[in-house]
């Protein structure tokens, strides 16, 4: 295991292991268990009782949180004619089509996310080694293939987020940084907890929020009683 310094051991013993914390508790913890000397990211890890192996338990979707994550996504968009004005309009970094293909083959990633018109997916479809991997890919289910462009676009700047399941059944979202007041943390992460409960898969058995917790960029995790709070 790798050896912890001594910051974050000092911070770590703010934390009662064995505790599953209410959710502003442990809001408040992962504020004050932060030892990085910039605004690190908070982000919550669901452990899901899923079996992500079987197609009709794949959990994969979008949500905006209430008060952003704190950064500011750049945003490409493939798109020609009417729909790229549409997202010149709406904020995007990057507008175009072929040229920007050409730059991402030869190594080109200035950006954060990726949308599609369903027109344009025939020749970004050519990228899906490049840029899947990287969880870059368009894909309709995130709402990044779309002909709403104005809308993607703008949901993105206001802090949309994408959520999927990794094959040991967890899900990674930031939900803000540490500067954040813990009230404004606390909405955003009943947003992404109740966008995770509605996408429950018919199929999942037994308990499905196996296990919450929440972090920042290098502070301990916190355990999370997901009893603590009601979704609205």
């Amino acid at each position: 295991m790798a050896k912890r310094g001594k910051k974050y051991l000092e911070a770590a013993k703010l934390v009662d292991r064995s505790k599953a914390y209410d959710v502003k508790e442990a809001i408040e913890l992962v504020k004050k268990t932060n030892i990085a000397n910039f605004d690190a990211t908070v982000e919550v890890a669901f452990r899901l009782g899923v079996d992500p192996r079987k197609n009709d338990q794949q959990i994969r979707g979008a949500v905006v949180l209430p008060n952003g994550t704190g950064k500011t996504q750049r945003v490409l968009v493939f798109a020609k004619g009417e729909k790229a004005k549409e997202a010149e309009a709406a904020g995007a970094d990057y507008v175009g089509d072929s040229d920007y293909i050409n730059k991402i083959q030869q190594g080109w990633f200035d950006f954060d996310v990726v949308v599609a018109t369903p027109d344009m997916m025939g020749e970004v479809g050519k990228l899906g080694r490049i840029l899947g991997p990287k969880g870059l890919m368009p894909n309709p289910k995130t709402g990044t293939v779309t002909f709403e462009v104005e809308k993607a676009v703008k949901e993105i700047k206001a802090g949309k987020v994408e959520y999927r399941v990794d094959k040991a059944g967890n899900v990674h979202v930031p939900i803000g940084k540490t500067s954040f007041d813990s009230e404004k943390l606390v909405e955003n992460f009943t947003t992404i907890y109740d966008a995770l409960l509605k996408a429950k898969p018919a199929a999942a058995k037994g308990t499905y929020m196996k296990n919450v917790s929440v972090t920042s960029t290098m502070g301990p995790g916190i355990k999370v009683d997901p009893s603590s709070f009601v979704v609205k």
